[in-house]
């Protein structure tokens, strides 16, 4: 087992300041160990006080973030549509598809959008989201053209490669380069980049990899928050980030070593740490979010081993649309 590193004070003011947050983990049957974060408004009503920070679930590793009157988004995939991943029927010619439905009464606005990697279960909805709100689209140069194909002005792609720090004035975002999840077979699903814009993608497997990003979200006056959206890592590069919380994707198989005990090190044992990634991302957004028994199995092992290696760590299980404060 690796041992935690010793606290400095530092991390002492870090921990005092998040004390308030805790484990939630209402509907998936485990055990609470204190009390529930504070849930704010869902997004739309009255009554949000200026300058709010609030952090919203949409399932896989989607989260929307309200900083006042201010709204940043993170791998918005809410179409869910089926593909048989989940069934054992997978068809990677299923079309792409676009549940406007869906999608409109949640996205009201946004003004930035960031993409871990262009997987249709994170890329899917953005460049509708993108051009219906106006926001600009960071993500992989992968991300860029793939934009570009979507018909989306190429002032409001961003490509970024890992190391930039980006100043948004209430917050700045880290960009971190990473490694996206390996299978059993110790490969990746839809491998691949584009580096010039392709035809416009009609399928999902029209949507690589295209290389993976993290992202770390400081609010000024407020907690910083890392953003993972597959689970594997380069903990060299997480170095120094240190956040107050980390939303850690459920590993889907064992191929990477040692990895919540790499990462919970790496990233200097995290206060709060969310899972992501875990739930049947092909069913709609009705809590309890709909877990599949394997799936339920590789969220507990997390669970348990973050636990393990970061007893001093909370471990909070989100639930869709519930908004969180940190």
């Amino acid at each position: 087992m690796l041992e935690n590193r010793p606290y400095g004070r530092r991390r002492l003011l870090r921990d005092a300041a998040l004390g308030a947050a805790a484990v939630s983990t209402t509907g998936l049957g485990a055990t609470a160990a204190s009390t529930p974060a504070q849930a704010a408004p869902p997004a739309g009503t009255t009554g949000r006080r200026s300058g709010a920070v609030s952090f919203r679930w949409w399932g896989t590793s989607g989260w929307r973030i309200d900083i006042g009157d201010r709204t940043v988004l993170i791998d918005p995939y809410l179409s869910r549509y089926d593909t048989g991943l989940f069934t054992g029927a997978f068809h990677q010619d299923t079309p792409l598809t676009v549940d406007t439905d869906v999608i409109d009464p949640l996205v009201d606005r946004a003004e930035n959008i960031f993409v871990t990697h262009t997987h249709w279960d994170h890329f899917n909805d953005v460049p509708y989201i993108a051009g219906r709100t106006g926001a600009r689209v960071f993500g992989t140069l992968t991300a860029y053209h793939l934009g570009l194909a979507y018909g989306l002005p190429a002032g409001k792609l961003a490509p970024v490669r890992g190391g930039e720090v980006l100043d948004f004035g209430d917050y700045t975002v880290e960009v971190v380069d990473t490694l996206h999840s390996r299978n059993g077979s110790w490969s990746v699903a839809f491998p691949g980049v584009r580096v010039t814009p392709p035809p416009r993608p009609e399928k999902i497997s029209d949507l690589p990899e295209g290389d993976t990003l993290a992202f770390q979200l400081r609010v000024a006056g407020g907690p910083s928050v890392f953003f993972m959206g597959a689970s594997d890592l380069n903990e060299r590069n997480l170095t120094g980030l240190a956040p107050d919380v980390a939303m850690v994707a459920s590993a889907a198989t064992t191929s990477t070593a040692d990895y919540v005990p790499r990462l919970m090190a790496a990233l200097d044992h995290p206060k709060v740490v969310v899972p992501v990634h875990w739930d049947n991302f092909e069913t709609g957004l009705t809590n309890p979010p709909r877990v599949e028994p394997n799936d339920r199995k590789r969220l507990d092992a997390l669970i348990e081993e973050v636990r393990r290696v970061s007893p001093r760590s909370r471990v909070l299980v989100p639930e869709y649309h519930t908004a969180y404060h940190f």
